[in-house]
């Protein structure tokens, strides 16, 4: 097994990071330009949104189909066949001139991207012993938030620059680097077990899962915030494009530099689950969620990027336990049990919209921070239920072992 601090383990995870970085700047490149699609397009909000939405929701879609078949055929080749279609579908992105060939072509997207965020963290758990498992997931996630901040800046910054068809040419030339580090560094499965795909076996494995109240509560726990959490980001964008505030492309794409603090976030999270209960970690990343959604309401520029940041700390450290208490958690089918997890996480972030826009053509900012809060306050009651249920099984066991063991203390 992979052992932490070690070369492999860092080249490892280096190359599993460089991958979720490609990822999640591919997805996340139309973020700060939806105020730019919806002016240009002469689309609602909402629809200039769909730009995003539909990429996860393919990518959530996709899920369903990579991780079993990872289970059966293998990870790696088809972590980088998925990364090699990703690269070929964002060159031609650079070269539409219509909103609805811009859909299609984000929507196949969606499809080719689901491909390694649905078996990396499968990888680990066959390669990696479970003390570096904690730490390569946290950095692994701080490769997501690294990704997700450079796709927006590169859109922003590009947008203003050169037009937002730049922003894919750029693109594609970071993909292609990503990719062939990822193909020199990332090293064959070693502890892969392969269990032979059969649609009954996975219907199966998933209901298995999702009967499991131990993932499922993990599963809506992540679900649930990365709906309110990327779509307050979007409608964020529409805030501070308009009056008093109004704010540019580029400097749109810069407000996603608040995910750096998640970044610093998600790496500590391992550290911070051997001190304490993963479910009460859950639970304080959720807590620091609220506080710093709260904090946006104060109406100056400066605290709303204070909430933001503050909010960017809350959901990814929460993020990054519960996908590890996912993979410890699942007995079997590891990669099918991740890939639901990540089915919940981006169905969640491609309806999130329009849960959040009543509330956004009610009350405006203030709408959303009430429609956030509710929502964090049902995967707050899940955490502490998780919480509950880790507890009791713990008890179950020790009374167990005493059980086994009479005259032992």
């Amino acid at each position: 097994m992979i052992e932490i601090r070690t070369p492999l383990f860092w080249h490892t995870t280096l190359a599993l990071s460089l991958g979720s970085f490609m990822v999640f700047a591919n997805i996340y490149t139309t973020q700060p330009m939806l105020p730019l699609l919806s002016e240009q397009f002469g689309v609602s909000p909402l629809m200039a949104s769909w730009s995003l939405s539909l990429t996860t929701l393919m990518l959530a879609c996709s899920l369903l189909i990579y991780g079993p078949l990872s289970d059966a055929i293998g990870r790696r080749g088809l972590m980088l066949g998925s990364l090699t279609g990703v690269l070929l579908v964002t060159l031609a992105l650079g070269f539409v001139d219509d909103f609805y060939s811009l859909l299609l072509l984000r929507m196949l997207q969606g499809l080719l991207l689901g491909g390694f965020p649905a078996i990396a963290i499968a990888y680990m758990g066959d390669e990696y012993s479970k003390p570096a498992m904690g730490i390569a997931v946290g950095i692994y996630i701080s490769g997501n938030t690294l990704g997700g901040i450079g796709g927006r800046l590169i859109g922003g910054f590009m947008t203003d620059l050169a037009g937002w068809q730049s922003s894919f040419w750029l693109m594609s030339v970071i993909s292609l680097i990503c990719l062939l580090v990822l193909i020199a560094l990332l090293p064959k499965s070693q502890h892969f077990t392969r269990k032979p795909f059969r649609f009954c076996n996975l219907l199966a494995d998933m209901g298995a899962h999702i009967g499991n109240p131990m993932l499922l509560l993990a599963y809506l726990i992540g679900g649930f915030n990365f709906f309110i959490f990327i779509n307050q980001y979007s409608y964020a964008t529409f805030l501070l494009s308009a009056p008093p505030y109004n704010l540019s492309a580029s400097f749109l794409g810069m407000l996603f530099l608040c995910y750096l603090s998640g970044t610093l976030a998600s790496a500590l999270s391992g550290q911070a689950t051997r001190c304490f209960s993963l479910p009460l970690c859950m639970l304080l990343g959720i807590g620091v969620f609220m506080a710093g959604t709260l904090l946006t309401l104060l109406a100056s520029l400066s605290m709303v990027l204070i909430g933001l940041l503050v909010n960017s700390v809350g959901f990814f450290f929460c993020h990054s336990v519960a996908s590890a208490w996912v993979s410890h958690n699942a007995g079997f089918s590891r990669g099918t049990a991740s890939s639901l997890y990540l089915v919940f996480y981006y169905v969640g972030a491609s309806v999130g919209g329009f849960y959040l826009d009543p509330f956004w053509h009610q009350w405006g900012w203030a709408g959303i921070v009430l429609g956030s809060l509710l929502i964090l306050l049902f995967t707050a009651g899940c955490a502490v239920a998780l919480w509950g249920r880790e507890r009791k099984s713990r008890v179950s066991a020790e009374t167990a072992s005493r059980r086994c063991y009479p005259g032992q203390l």
